[in-house]
């Protein structure tokens, strides 16, 4: 029987051609709309709820109100929301390097990863409402302390990926480019590195979503601007209305953010695509 013959569900999907933009779109829709229903219906209960329950806006504004408060103060928030999001990439930034740095060293220096484990571990454990207030107090209200919080919360899983992402590294690839001489940076390069650039990705995910946590409670433990610092303000004069217009500037940020390392990850293994659509 001929290709042609065959119906389009028994061909490869590389056969079938890709999506049109059509599908592209039904397929996102299709992928969201649980997520969007419930978050939906979420929002629906805590309108009627405001609405009908008698509460005080003071303590539980409405989400109608919210979004009056996100359109009414959209440059309050904006100005605010710049200094949270360059000190959040500038964290992020020095944590990715610092994060392959170390997996690097621990690598090839098997000993020091007994050695510097535990102390990485320990780093996770401490309280960041604690250290916050401790590293403004050292560093004062700049931009500094602000990278270092994000860098702190954001390292250890990029950290602990990249060296998962080393030791998933197949034994006959490394015993193959050995036997044909080469060395232990080429092994590395050749191998073990490309090995974990899946695992890289998904540590890149998972730290991301805690940036812009770290950025903000730095401004919130002492800043001059940042949306930490306007939550502050707006705690302080007893409008949930606006904390709660600065939380869901914050999440936007984080979902952008988590966008972004996605995108890259698409562009930077454009084959993981096509084995996923050729594996089915």
């Amino acid at each position: 029987m001929s290709a042609d013959a065959l119906p389009a569900t028994a061909l490869p999907r590389a056969a079938r051609g890709s999506p049109g933009l059509l599908g592209r779109v039904a397929r996102t829709i299709h992928l969201a709309w649980p997520a969007t229903a419930l978050v939906a219906a979420i929002v629906l209960a805590w309108e009627f709820y405001e609405q009908f329950s008698g509460i005080k806006p003071t303590i539980l504004p409405a989400p109608s109100r919210v979004l009056a408060q996100i359109i009414e103060n959209r440059q309050a928030l904006v100005d605010n929301a710049i200094p949270t999001l360059i000190a959040t990439l500038s964290g992020f930034t020095l944590s990715v390097a610092s994060a392959f740095l170390s997996s690097v060293l621990v690598d090839f220096v098997r000993p020091l990863r007994r050695a510097l484990f535990p102390v990485f571990i320990i780093s996770q454990t401490l309280p960041l409402v604690a250290i916050a207030p401790l590293v403004v107090l050292w560093f004062g209200f700049g931009l500094l302390p602000k990278i270092l919080l994000v860098a702190l919360v954001t390292f250890f899983p990029m950290m602990v990926a990249l060296v998962q992402g080393y030791e998933s590294t197949e034994k006959d690839m490394e015993w193959l480019l050995r036997s044909m001489g080469a060395s232990r940076a080429q092994v590395f390069l050749k191998a073990r590195l490309p090995s974990a650039i899946p695992f890289f990705f998904t540590g890149l995910r998972i730290s991301i979503t805690y940036a812009v946590v770290g950025a903000i409670f730095a401004e919130y433990a002492g800043a001059a601007n940042g949306l930490g610092i306007y939550m502050l303000s707006a705690k302080n004069n007893f409008r949930p209305d606006l904390v709660l217009a600065a939380v869901f500037c914050s999440a936007l940020l984080t979902l952008i953010l988590f966008g972004g390392t996605v995108l890259i990850q698409r562009l930077a293994t454009p084959w993981e695509r096509v084995r996923k659509g050729g594996g089915k």
